[in-house]
């Protein structure tokens, strides 16, 4: 069964499914306020873009020319920080940055709704879904005319959001509710809630639109649901209770078989059998709290984005290594790439506000 990530935590590619180019990692840095292009074959910096205030979540346009970026006015919070002495959120600043990806600058900026953290793009690239965190929304951001199209109330701290194939149903998975919450995406209406264990983050769907599968932070677990009738099928298990490995982001394998996950704090990269459910290995040292993760275009390489050593991992999935660091600098939060075959799609990696990353 082949899979789709959608809404990165970052992990991308176009639209349609084709790649955008060749040889290109793109990767939010959420606190220098930059998009950083990387060649990840010559482990060579490209180019630094400076987008706005806290880039997170990312996609490639349909005809792979333009990147979307979520920018906030929200201020960073996360662990060992005193949110009561944090400054006001600056709502000037929340939008969707439009980078061109020719001349490697920021072209414009939607709206968005406040506090845009990631989203999941229709396949015909003319609707961005956009997660707002702070308001415990979802808006659907028309990119044809550049404005906010609906916005409909969801469960609190909406991140990951995914698209169904057909366009007809948007998924948002909501970490302090505890619920992905499934959306008719020509009403905005909410149909139903999927229940989920502690701070769900990133969803992947399948390809053929049978199955989904949740990032459960805290519950250190992959929730697995019908998309049919949105029950849930499975929980799997990859850590005890109180475990330091906190699933995050998600990337599939091209031919659907196995699911890699990065852990945050543990530092490692999970790779998980979906037929049968059983954790194969865990990939140790990937970096310091990796996130975001997309595959190479031939599925033997994993490129994780590392917020606290401000580094891309490059790491070969034949003998389970990291073969390279790339520094970028600043704190890399969202990761997508030109050149994956995966059928990956826009996802989300975790906010650091309330995160154990």
């Amino acid at each position: 069964m082949a899979l789709t990530v959608l809404g990165v935590l970052g992990l991308v590619l176009r639209a349609d499914g084709r790649p955008a180019g060749k040889g290109r990692l793109y990767i939010s840095d959420e606190r220098g306020g930059n998009v950083v292009v990387v060649d990840p074959d010559a482990g060579a910096l490209i180019a630094r873009i400076p987008v706005g205030k806290r880039p997170r979540g990312l996609v490639l346009s349909a005809d792979g020319t333009k990147l979307y970026v979520a920018l906030s006015g929200s201020p960073i919070g996360g662990p060992n920080v005193d949110e009561s002495k944090l400054p006001p959120p600056d709502r000037r600043f929340d939008g969707i940055g439009v980078v061109d990806l020719r001349s490697h600058r920021l072209i414009s900026t939607y709206p968005s709704g406040p506090d845009p953290e990631t989203f999941g793009m229709s396949h015909d690239g003319k609707t961005l879904y956009v997660s707002n965190e702070d308001t415990g929304k979802l808006s659907s951001v028309d990119l044809v005319s550049g404005t906010v199209r609906a916005t409909v109330a969801v469960g609190t701290e909406p991140e990951g959001v995914a698209v169904s194939q057909d366009d007809h149903l948007v998924y948002v998975a909501c970490e302090t509710a505890d619920q992905v919450y499934v959306v008719d995406a020509r009403t905005m209406k909410v149909l139903a809630t999927i229940a989920t264990l502690q701070r769900p983050r990133t969803i992947l769907l399948s390809k053929d639109g049978h199955t989904g599968y949740v990032s459960d932070e805290f519950g250190s677990a992959i929730t697995v649901f019908n998309a049919g009738n949105q029950q849930v099928l499975k929980t799997i298990r990859v850590g005890a209770a109180n475990s330091p490995v906190h699933p995050m982001g998600l990337a599939a394998s091209a031919d659907g078989r196995l699911l890699y996950v990065t852990t945050g704090r543990a530092g490692a990269l999970l790779e998980i059998d979906l037929a049968t459910g059983k954790l194969l290995r865990s990939i140790p040292d990937v970096g310091m709290r990796p996130w975001g993760i997309v595959l190479s275009d031939d599925g033997h390489k994993a490129y994780t984005a590392n917020g606290p050593s401000g580094d891309i991992a490059v790491i070969d999935l034949t003998s389970g290594r990291v073969a390279r660091r790339i520094a970028v600098g600043g704190s890399p939060w969202g990761i997508v790439s030109s050149m994956s075959s995966t059928g990956l799609k826009p996802n989300a990696r975790a906010d650091d506000k309330g995160a154990s990353r």
